[in-house]
């Protein structure tokens, strides 16, 4: 009898255990729980550590992060009659977690077939180039069409994104050759503009060049000038200093050299140089000719007098000078 109720006792002990661990149901930060009791909807557990009835209450989790699914390629006709072929990935995120089960029996299969049902609709509205170039407005279109119908389930969808639209081969092709072309034609266009530029770089250095260089002609002509000023200006300032009758006996020098051409011109300063010798003769005492008398002519004065002294007296008058 005694072994009977150790046995029983051990029974129980187990069948409580067994209830204990079937009542105790953990529930995880991400996730929350749906309580149904007989087959009715009870109640909600948020994460943590909760106690149910066994046998009597039973919950379903449902996973609150954000989930993607792949939408499987489809052929979808443009507007253009060119048919693509078109897939894209849906992202969503559960918002109500009891109408995600009690709204709709096949959530993925049914999100799945309306993604397909709405990128045949938008892409059929937009031809190829449009298509191929507005993924941008694809994605929008398509997530706002999914939204709408999402709401409904618990559902919203945060992000639509295409992952590639292929057209056929024959259109390959000729997209290829088309942008080979494309290519060629910005390069040409990019060797001309390069081609212009440095013609026009090139211009303006020769143009800056010829500047520079009359520049550079316009100074050495101006140092030159002034050069030659100042090599005036001093042999003035020479000419200023020197005596008289060194000046005297150079011009007499001079003389002979000059009448070996024919008739001596005599300069215009004749009276000039008479004076001199006047002066000197006062010095040393000896009698000096009288200043040559112009000729009758049309034009009176001293210039175009000419005569022709001898080398005697030439010599006469330099050592007088001497």
């Amino acid at each position: 009898m005694a072994a009977f109720a150790g046995a029983a006792l051990i029974i129980l002990g187990v069948f409580l255990l067994v209830m204990l661990l079937l009542s105790v149901k953990v529930i995880r930060p991400y996730q929350k729980g749906l309580v149904e009791r007989l087959g009715k909807f009870n109640r909600i557990l948020e994460p943590g550590i909760h106690f149910i009835i066994p046998f009597m209450e039973r919950v379903k989790v449902v996973d609150m992060r954000e989930h993607v699914v792949d939408v499987p390629p489809q052929e979808v006709i443009c507007k253009d009659n060119v048919v693509v072929t078109v897939d894209a990935v849906v992202y969503y995120q559960i918002l109500d977690p009891v109408k995600v089960i009690y709204n709709v029996s096949n959530f993925l299969m049914a999100i799945i077939k309306l993604a397909q049902t709405n990128l045949r609709a938008i892409i059929g509205e937009m031809e190829l180039d449009e298509t191929l170039s507005g993924r941008d407005i694809i994605n929008a279109k398509l997530r706002e069409e999914l939204d709408k119908i999402t709401d409904r389930w618990g559902v919203k969808i945060t992000r639509v994104e295409i992952q590639r639209i292929d057209p056929p081969k024959d259109i390959q092709d000729a997209m290829a050759k088309q942008m080979t072309a494309e290519r060629e034609k910005r390069a040409m266009i990019l060797i001309a503009e390069g081609k212009k530029e440095a013609a026009i770089k090139e211009a303006e250095g020769q143009k800056q060049a010829a500047i520079l260089k009359a520049e550079g002609e316009k100074q050495r002509q101006i140092l030159v000038a002034e050069g030659q000023a100042e090599a005036i200006r001093k042999v003035l300032e020479a000419l200023s200093q020197a005596d008289e009758k060194y000046l005297t006996l150079q011009y007499i020098e001079k003389m002979p050299e000059l009448a070996k051409y024919g008739n001596l011109i005599v300069p215009y300063d004749t009276e000039a140089l008479i004076g001199l010798l006047r002066i000197l003769q006062k010095v040393k005492d000896v009698p000096i000719p009288e200043p040559p008398k112009p000729p009758k002519g049309d034009n009176p004065g001293n210039e175009g007098v000419s005569t022709n002294p001898s080398e005697d007296e030439l010599k006469k008058l330099k050592n007088l000078m001497e």
